[in-house]
């Protein structure tokens, strides 16, 4: 490759990365937080719930 192809190369993709680092959250990306949070909170309670019915059985056998 010819030099100036890859400095204009380097030189595109180091702005493409600057301009990218500046962007605010968009909904979508914070959409996807929100549905993250949830399925995180969601398994929670639902190993909860299985320890739960874990020592109700346990419970029964004794």
């Amino acid at each position: 490759m010819k030099l100036g192809t890859v400095m204009g190369t380097a030189l595109v993709s180091g702005l493409l990365l600057v301009a990218l680092s500046g962007c605010e959250k968009g909904p979508a990306e914070k959409a996807g937080e929100n549905i993250d949070d949830g399925v995180e909170k969601m398994g929670e309670s639902l190993e909860k719930a299985g320890d739960s019915i874990q020592d109700a059985g346990r419970d029964a056998r004794d």
